[in-house]
């Protein structure tokens, strides 16, 4: 699970990409590294108030886990299927 590349929907509906770092129950946490912002991605349904990815990568992102809608892994090998 940890090391496992994952993408993150926070509340303000903007995809995040990175690598599991930690999640922390006491805390209600959930850290990423290596993380990408893809933006909202036509997810606000307002072209007004889409927020547009960014090609910066961060180091290490920590959310807290009532700002967080959705958790996936990404699977980036199309021949793995479970």
């Amino acid at each position: 699970m940890f090391g496992n590349p994952i993408a993150l929907i926070s509340k303000s509906l903007i995809r995040y990409v990175g690598t599991l770092n930690d999640v922390n129950e006491a805390n209600k946490t959930i850290s990423l590294e290596q993380v990408r912002s893809m933006g909202t991605e036509g997810r606000r349904g307002n072209p007004a108030e889409e927020i547009p990815p960014s090609n910066d990568v961060y180091e290490f992102i920590q959310f807290s886990a009532t700002d967080v809608l959705s958790v996936d892994f990404v699977n980036d090998d199309p021949a793995i299927i479970a």
